[in-house]
């Protein structure tokens, strides 16, 4: 039965912690691990400088200062002009989008158009929104009109995950851009929904089952001329290039996560920053024979970004979004990473659940092992170096960009300390209890709960005090137990032990031994009574009641008759804890003790089974018929003394 509390009390708990695990972990990723990724990534992952073969012309402070926001599409074209006809530039991305046509300017729209249709290497951004068209007819002739000329070939091989697409349309370009674009990709951006924060990118989006390569991807594929990206359940591999790119789907897209570079020192940008006002100004300088503001050279051969991100300007052009490294990150420049991240194969991975998993199962085996094998003291030192080793692993993962959970696992580590070490001290406490209970079987529980209270200061020594002893022997015992087995004397005597037991705890005294047939008594000590002298002689009267009974059962079961002879003594004795510093044994010694064995012998000399001494008698006088022996002669002792023979209690 003991055993089936144990296992159910185990199984029980085990349960209750693997709950509060699950909720632990659960509380864990939505809040926690969130930040702990933005801070890993920031600290651990980004600590390289990104690619000087991109760099990132913005419509900064500096130019809306100049040209007033909003600008004519001259500006842009200008800025497009200078890049097209005097850079030597790989590809261009431009992260904007021109959904609707200047009426008071339509010149300047059509310079923008004119200088874009000339250009082989833009690509420019789209966008698509939520909203179902408002003409379904119209809207299903744009999305085959778009997708025949900016579509691309990405294939699905799918298997698990197919999320239906949450974008219900286009955000449309005016008809004078549209033809003249040649290349498109999406500018959408999904926010974690955890904090809010940008850690992936929308690698590929998709409307009514067709798939649109984000901005970078597309500039990607079109730099090393891939015609076609494969969609699988875990990646996206891109023709040509043996690019894999881990991802994940949600109703959003296909999502990559996205690997961070270093700030530049006092900028918010990952890459050089040009100013756009600049590139106006050089184009104007060019065409009237003046040197450049910024030399052409400056973007051979490299790929560059165009954006808008102005803050202090008085109608702002902020295009920024949250991200691990800048509460607000110019988009431009998160474009640029994202292509800076395929080209360089700057992969950030994320552990997968079964990492995780693992992960924690690890900690916590680990972390009860070590609580279970070790002292508090060490376990509690093991297991901080286990956490920091823990720790120094997941910098090492953030530094090979591979984020993995950092809260969770010591998270589910200190509960599973919690738990092991209260199991631990539920445990132990009640195989203390068990020993106690063992060991009370040996010692008095008094003399058990005296060493317990004083655990600590356990010693050699003791005091002196007045006590009562009782000697209790079985009459003719050894003759008899002559004609019985082993197993019938134990028995018999097993259960004449087990009768008075109580009734000396009963009467406030200790069981101090057990010799043989005999039973030594203490009272007054260590359980304090000041009338102990009565209570002993109250107790003595009632073991020979016992004995009676006892006797009674035994003749009817066919055993020997017994009879039993007390002797009481009243008197100062030493008690305490003497023996050894290895080997103690708490007891009560002195010449009270003696005198209380001896005055027990003089029953079988005077046939008698109940014998006190005159001191004990004092105390007793009032509540107890005697008949006075004089003068008996005592073993050791010079003088006669009296001793009195108890008949009956009154």
């Amino acid at each position: 039965m003991k055993n089936l509390k144990s296992k159910a009390f185990f199984i029980y708990s085990f349960i209750f912690y693997v709950i509060l695990s699950f909720i632990l972990v659960l509380i864990s990723w939505q809040i926690l691990e969130a930040g702990a990724y933005n801070f890993m990534v920031k600290n651990f992952s980004a600590v390289e400088n990104a690619s000087d073969k991109i760099a990132v012309v913005v419509i900064d402070d500096k130019s809306t200062s100049r040209y007033r926001w909003p600008w004519k599409r001259d500006l842009y074209a200008k800025i497009f002009e200078y890049l097209n006809t005097y850079c030597d530039t790989q590809i261009i991305g431009f992260d904007a989008i021109f959904a609707t046509l200047d009426r008071e300017a339509p010149q300047a729209d059509k310079k923008l158009f004119d200088t874009v249709k000339q250009m082989e290497n833009l690509v420019v951004g789209f966008s698509l929104i939520d909203e179902k068209p408002a003409d379904k007819n119209s809207g299903e002739l744009y999305e085959e009109k778009f997708y025949n000329k900016f579509g691309t070939t990405i294939e699905d091989k799918r298997v698990k995950f197919k999320y239906p697409s949450k974008y219900g349309s286009f955000m449309r370009y005016p008809d004078g851009y549209f033809n003249s674009v040649k290349y498109a990709g999406s500018v959408n951006s999904t926010r974690s929904p955890l904090n809010g924060y940008l850690i992936f990118n929308d690698l590929i989006v998709s409307l009514n089952k067709k798939f649109y390569p984000s901005l970078s991807l597309k500039m990607y594929m079109l730099l090393n001329d891939a015609d076609k990206a494969t969609m699988y359940d875990d990646r996206v591999e891109v023709d040509k290039t043996g690019l894999k790119i881990p991802t994940f789907v949600s109703y959003n897209g296909l999502h990559n996560y996205i690997k961070y570079y270093r700030i530049q020192d006092r900028t918010s940008y990952s890459f050089k920053k040009y100013s756009a006002v600049d590139l106006i100004d050089s184009l104007d300088n060019i065409k009237s024979g003046k040197p450049p503001v910024i030399s052409p050279e400056e973007f051979k051969d490299k790929i560059v970004f165009v954006g808008a991100n102005a803050k202090a300007s008085a109608i702002k052009v902020i295009d920024a979004q949250p991200t691990p490294m800048l509460h607000e990150h110019p988009g431009v420049d998160i474009q640029a990473v994202n292509l800076s991240n395929f080209i360089n194969n700057d992969i950030m991975k994320i552990s997968s659940l079964k990492f995780d998993i693992c992960v924690i199962l690890i900690l916590s085996i680990l972390t009860f092992v070590i609580i279970s094998r070790f002292s508090v003291f060490k376990s509690i030192l093991l297991l901080i170096l286990t956490a920091l080793g823990y720790l120094g692993f997941t910098v090492i993962c953030y530094r090979h960009d591979f984020g993995v959970n950092v809260v969770t696992p010591l998270g589910i580590q200190l509960v599973t300390m919690i738990f092991a070490y209260s199991y631990r001290f539920i445990v132990e406490g009640k195989n203390k209890e068990k020993i106690k209970q063992a060991m009370g079987k040996y010692l008095s529980q008094d003399i058990m709960q005296n060493v317990v209270k004083n655990i600590d200061d356990i010693k050699l020594g003791g005091k002196r005090a007045n006590v009562t002893v009782l000697f209790a022997d079985i009459r003719g015992f050894t003759s008899m137990s002559e004609k019985m087995t082993a197993e019938e004397v134990s028995k018999i005597l097993n259960e004449y032990f087990t009768e008075i037991e109580p009734i000396i705890t009963k009467y406030n005294g200790v069981i101090n031994k057990f010799i043989g047939d005999a039973v030594m008594a203490i009272f007054g000590e260590p359980i304090q009574d000041l009338n102990h002298p009565v209570n002993a002689v109250k107790c003595a009267y009632e073991m020979l009641k016992k004995v009676d009974e006892l006797r009674d059962k035994w003749l009817f079961e066919g055993k020997p008759k017994i009879e039993i002879g007390i002797g009481i003594n009243t008197g100062d004795a030493f008690v305490g804890n003497i023996g050894s510093e290895k080997r103690l044994e708490y007891t009560v010694i002195g010449d009270t003790v003696n005198l209380a064995s001896r005055i027990e012998s003089y029953n079988k000399v005077y046939r008698t089974n109940f014998l006190i001494s005159s001191s004990t008698y004092s105390y007793v006088s009032n509540i107890a018929d005697v008949i006075k022996i004089s003068e008996v002669t005592i073993r050791g002792k010079a003088k006669k003394m009296d001793i009195y023979e108890v008949l009956r209690l009154s």
